[in-house]
């Protein structure tokens, strides 16, 4: 598998693309994690809500517990204060239902922010290099088969610009149909460049 062309310009832009692109996927994973952190901070009102729940069940529980002790009256001023300490226990789990939700949509936020963008920009590396990779696969395969060259010198007359084809011979068809080796193997190298492969020696 070939990554990365044999000429100097076209692999330099294509490390090139690969850091941008290594950098905007971090850059996203980045932004994804600032977005969960910054919406978890919001569970800190449900903390807050729990412990005071809690802190408020224990006291009158506590209270109750007491106060139950108290002959002749303990047991009928108890009913009150277990009733409190009941709201105290409803409050505490109202705190730990607001911690969940926050902590699911954190992470949901957190995670589709990032997501998308991070497959959009693999999805886009990977279909031009996986062409550049079958294209230069291909002319490789091309180059060791005995037919190679003569093929890459017509594939080059079907693909590149006149203009290109006219700088190698002004009659590079005719210099084909002769089998003129020079000319083929300047096609050819036109072709395999296009694909960043260099035609070997």
């Amino acid at each position: 598998m070939k990554l990365y062309s044999d000429f100097g310009p076209r692999r330099t832009r294509q490390i090139l693309a690969d850091v941008i692109c290594l950098a905007l996927v971090v850059g996203w994973v980045w932004f994804g994690a600032t977005i969960y952190g910054l919406i978890s901070e919001l569970a800190t009102f449900g903390r807050q809500m729990e412990d005071a729940g809690a802190g408020f069940r224990a006291t009158m529980t506590d209270v109750g517990s007491t106060l139950a002790g108290i002959p002749l009256i303990g047991g009928a001023i108890q009913v009150p204060f277990d009733g409190a300490s009941n709201a105290g226990g409803a409050l505490e789990d109202a705190g730990q239902s607001q911690q969940e939700v926050i902590q699911q949509l954190a992470w949901t936020l957190g995670v589709g922010v990032a997501v998308l963008p991070i497959l959009m920009i693999l999805a886009l590396w990977l279909f031009t290099r996986g062409r550049f990779i079958r294209r230069a696969g291909r002319a490789k395969a091309l180059v060791s088969s005995g037919a190679g060259v003569d093929l890459l010198a017509l594939r080059a007359l079907a693909n590149q610009k006149i203009s290109t084809i006219a700088k190698v011979d002004v009659d590079a068809m005719g210099a084909w149909r002769r089998g003129d080796g020079t000319v083929m193997r300047q096609l050819a190298a036109l072709e395999l460049e296009s694909s960043g492969v260099r035609l070997r020696a």
